[in-house]
């Protein structure tokens, strides 16, 4: 089984695979780090350098390989699902699962950990929180296409293992 897990930046998809993967005995990636692994680059150089088009290609490009592994929780970029077709290509091959966070949730966490994160960190109180509603509006509509969609706050492991288990049985 493939499990996807999607959702904004902040919304503790990477923290959740990693630990729903270990709970399953599957792999994790994360795609961001995936591509940055391949391409030997930030995604914010490849995107600067080569521009948008070219970094969807090869995001597209290193889903479709993922894909091609069995017992695998995937964090997709927060913006994977939004662009060619890939919310419905994850929908058709796996498992996929939202994890929803607040605006005021993601700010909390965001804001605390700007410096980490190029494409928000000179961001002001207001830009972040604007951004983050705008962005949150944007998106929804290509999130909401999982499977199943859990409140991220005081989510646990344990919800998302029984999600998984759930599924297991269903196809089984």
């Amino acid at each position: 089984m493939r499990v996807f897990l999607v959702g904004f930046m902040g919304s503790g998809k990477s923290i959740f695979g990693a630990r729903l993967a270990e709970k399953l005995d599957y792999s994790f990636v994360d795609l961001e780090d995936y591509i940055e692994d391949i391409y030997s680059s930030p995604i914010k150089d490849i995107y600067s350098l080569k521009g948008e088009p070219y970094f969807r290609k090869i995001e597209r490009q290193s889903l479709l390989e993922l894909i091609e592994q069995e017992n695998i929780v995937i964090s997709a970029g927060a913006t994977t699902p939004c662009f060619m077709e890939n919310m419905e290509l994850m929908n058709e091959k796996g498992l996929t699962i939202y994890i929803r966070q607040g605006t005021n949730c993601l700010y909390n966490r965001l804001n605390r950990g700007k410096k980490f994160r190029p494409l928000i960190e000179g961001m002001s109180h207001f830009q972040l929180i604007e951004y983050l509603e705008t962005s949150l509006a944007k998106r929804k509509p290509f999130y909401e296409q999982a499977k199943y969609n859990i409140l991220g706050k005081n989510l646990r492991t344990i919800r998302l293992l029984e999600i998984v288990k759930h599924e297991m049985k269903q196809t089984n």
